[in-house]
C-alpha cells in the first residue's frame, strides 16, 4: 500500500508528518502516491544531514572544551 509494508508504518509516518513536521491530514490524503514517496525521501534526507551535522557540532564543541581544559 502507497510503499508502505503495513497499515501502522503508513499511520505512524502520517503522525510524524503532521505532529513533527506541519503537515495537515488533507494535505498528506490528497497527496499523489509518487508525490508523497518524493516528499518523504526528501524529509529522510533531510533529517539525516540535520544528524550529521549536529553530531559534527557535538564534536567540535567537545575539541573546543578540551583543548580549553588543557591549558
Amino acid at each position: 500500500m502507497f510503499g508502505y509494508d503495513n497499515l501502522k508504518n503508513y499511520f505512524n509516518c502520517n503522525f510524524g508528518l503532521i505532529q513533527h513536521h506541519k503537515y495537515s491530514l488533507s494535505e498528506l490524503e490528497n497527496m499523489l502516491p509518487w508525490e508523497r514517496q518524493t516528499y518523504v525521501a526528501m524529509l529522510m534526507n533531510w533529517l539525516k544531514e540535520e544528524k550529521e551535522r549536529i553530531e559534527l557540532t557535538r564534536m567540535q564543541n567537545r575539541s573546543t572544551i578540551r583543548s580549553k581544559n588543557r591549558r
